[in-house]
């Protein structure tokens, strides 16, 4: 018998009896709805908080100076570590793998415009920062190098900070005092969802030049070194060869931890996304078992079939057929009775994903529009494909005990069966 025949046998058998079947397929259906709409959630809600941890950047690395523990080159233990300048030059001719590096110096300045003066948490930086930390200009125009080599008085605020001064007028183009001192105002950044970060969220934030801290401060030397590796895999390799190049101009051990502190967001986004996939496990796990209790029905049908069919079943061996053949029958019955149902399930699963409104996430804190950052069941491809697997696995278990006890039935025993 070959394998079109069986399927049109099970859908013929199917039909005889609509009730029975329609209940069983009924637990397959809300089963695969389950585990579609909760592997969707687990989805949405893993890459939404990655997302917002990502704000910080992209595969940044953040060192500032701290205290010795551990006596080196003659300086005894105890000793502060302040960066100089010279450091940054140092760092970025010394490490080779190192795709971009940046001085940061946070502080918060007095701005003025007109007669209105707040004060703004600022961090004057050098030209690579924006792309290692996904500064996206909005309106205006992002740093360009020659701001910083004709030491160009001039400022980009976060959207927040630009509310928070101007009010809603267009900000770019005009002129502010920092401090005393006039910049003018060349881009506003695009509000962006960031839940980690140092000295507040880029929306909060203004940003200058990093040599006008010698205008604003009368200071040069930064508060911290920001870096990007080439490639996420050298992000320790990066930090160990930066550590050494700090300890030989600061006289401390590279292996001393207390005199650098640092921030791998690397290593943290890898420990972000180790969390995101063991809470679609869980969820997956939790989907699975509902759709076993599917699971359940389907064998349930099927031994009742075994039993209303073992005259048949009796006549087939005696004609010849093997314990294979019955065996296949009969777990094929079961496959596609639960087939059938997940298609029909996967259908409603994706319809039910589609009706149900975006949850809240991020889009009320950081007032996105379109709920950006917001958990919105759109099953991908990937869910499809796990819970079909799921599904598949059910089907095969529910229709196993089934399929060997009709295929170890004794053909005299069947046949005499009433």
């Amino acid at each position: 018998m070959n394998l079109i025949e069986i399927v049109r046998q099970s859908i013929d058998s199917l039909l005889r009896n609509r009730l029975r079947s329609g209940l069983t397929m009924l637990g397959i259906v809300w089963g695969l709805v389950t585990v579609v709409l909760l592997l969707s959630y687990g989805q949405s809600l893993g890459t939404g908080v990655l997302n917002g941890f990502l704000g910080i950047g992209n595969n940044v690395i953040m060192i500032w100076g701290g205290q010795t523990s551990m006596q080196a080159g003659g300086e005894r233990a105890g000793k502060p570590v302040k960066f100089l300048d010279g450091d940054v030059e140092a760092v970025r001719d010394a490490v080779p793998f190192l795709k971009a590096v940046s001085a940061e110096t946070d502080d918060g300045f007095s701005f003025k415009y007109g007669s209105k003066v707040v004060n703004i948490s600022s961090k004057a930086i050098d030209y690579p920062y924006g792309g290692m930390r996904k500064l996206n200009v909005e309106t205006g125009r992002y740093f360009e190098p020659a701001d910083f080599t004709e030491h160009r008085q001039v400022v980009i605020f976060g959207p927040h900070a630009a509310q928070k001064l101007f009010n809603g007028f267009p900000p770019v183009g005009e002129l502010v005092e920092i401090e005393g001192h006039s910049f003018q105002v060349i881009g506003v950044l695009k509000n962006k969802i960031q839940d980690s970060s140092n000295n507040g969220p880029d929306n909060e934030n203004a940003f200058v030049p990093f040599d006008m801290m010698r205008e604003l401060r009368n200071e040069r030397n930064p508060n911290s070194i920001v870096f990007q590796p080439a490639s996420p895999e050298l992000h320790l390799k990066a930090i160990q060869a930066v550590r050494a190049v700090l300890a030989d101009r600061h006289h401390f051990d590279p292996k001393d931890d207390k005199a650098i502190g640092s921030w791998d967001t690397i290593e943290d986004s890898a420990e972000m996304m180790q969390f995101s996939t063991a809470l679609e496990l869980l969820l997956g796990i939790i989907g699975a078992m509902t759709l076993g209790v599917g699971g359940v029905g389907v064998m349930n049908i099927m031994l009742v079939s075994v039993t209303e069919r073992t005259r048949e079943i009796g006549l087939l061996k005696a004609l010849g057929a093997h314990r294979r053949d019955i065996m296949t029958q009969f777990l094929l019955e079961s496959l596609t009775l639960t087939f059938i149902a997940g298609i029909v399930g996967m259908l409603v699963a994706v319809a039910v994903a589609y009706i149900v409104p975006p949850m809240p996430l991020y889009s009320d804190i950081y007032k996105t529009a379109n709920h950006e950052g917001d958990i919105i069941l759109h099953p991908s491809l990937t869910v499809m494909l796990v819970s079909f697997g799921i599904l598949a696995i059910v089907g095969i278990v529910s229709g196993l005990i089934p399929a060997l006890r009709a295929a170890r039935m004794d053909p005299v025993v069947a046949l005499r069966h009433e």
